[in-house]
């Protein structure tokens, strides 16, 4: 009986762990640029609990062990907001920024400017730039953001020519799970692991990148997790009344 409930028990800590990944992605289905969470699980295999003097070989007993969680970057759908200081990535890459933790990289392209005329998020994050922070001035008119990133805009002192401001540095990951979500959208690299250039990826300005969170299937996900939760605290329940009947009766059988 103790095994049934120690096998009980790993799966319900296992489900609370899915429990939390999920409403997690529920809480960001309307997030700009948000990659939603998945759970990772795997069977543990150990003895049986035993009296060591059993001369059987004990069976192996299957546990849930909660083995990690993943990102999935699959991308979100593109909304059009026709504010020209938006953008979308479409591709895999990520938006360099200048956080207050360092460097972190985004999929939220929905930029504005601050007091000092510099690109940034809508957290306040520095939009970072091939050559540092980029910074418009004061007149810049007809800003535009090709698909490289390129920041040109209209001088009120030579509206006819194109002045280039900078370029958004986007950035791509040989392997995005390696990345760590640092709060507010952001992922932080690991030491030793270096973004990578711009690869195949392109800047759609006027739109930005929604979650890629789906909320009919999450919500379903919810409703299953709850009930196998519910489940398994019921037989969790019976197996323990079953355990105190035969330690009662146990107790009253005479010596």
């Amino acid at each position: 009986m103790e095994n049934t409930l120690l096998v009980g028990l790993s799966r319900q800590v296992a489900l609370e762990r899915e429990l939390d990944v999920i409403a997690n992605n529920m809480a960001n289905v309307t997030t700009n640029g948000f990659k939603s969470e998945r759970s990772s699980f795997e069977e543990f295999l150990r003895s049986a609990a035993r009296d060591d003097q059993f001369s059987g070989k004990d069976r192996r007993i299957s546990f849930v062990q909660d083995r990690a969680t993943w990102h999935d970057f699959a991308q979100g759908p593109t909304e059009q907001t026709n504010n020209p200081l938006d953008v979308a990535i479409d591709g895999s890459g990520f938006i360099a920024v200048q956080a207050q933790g360092g460097q972190r990289y985004t999929r939220n392209g929905a930029m504005q400017i601050n007091s000092v005329g510099q690109l940034v998020t809508t957290d306040g994050n520095v939009v970072l730039g091939s050559n540092g922070p980029i910074t418009l001035q004061q007149g810049d008119s007809d800003l535009t953001i090709s698909g490289d990133g390129t920041v040109t805009v209209r001088q009120a002192g030579n509206p006819q020519a194109d002045t280039v401001r900078g370029q958004i540095q986007v950035v791509s990951f040989a392997d995005p799970q390696t990345l760590s979500k640092s709060g507010g959208g952001l992922f932080a690299a690991p030491a030793g692991v270096a973004p990578q250039g711009i690869g195949n990826n392109r800047l759609i300005q006027g739109a930005v990148e929604k979650s890629n969170v789906s909320a009919v299937s999450e919500m379903t996900k919810l409703i299953e997790v709850t009930r196998t939760y519910t489940n398994m605290s019921t037989m969790l329940q019976q197996e323990g009344d079953l355990h105190k009947t035969a330690i009662q009766r146990l107790a009253e059988t005479p010596t």
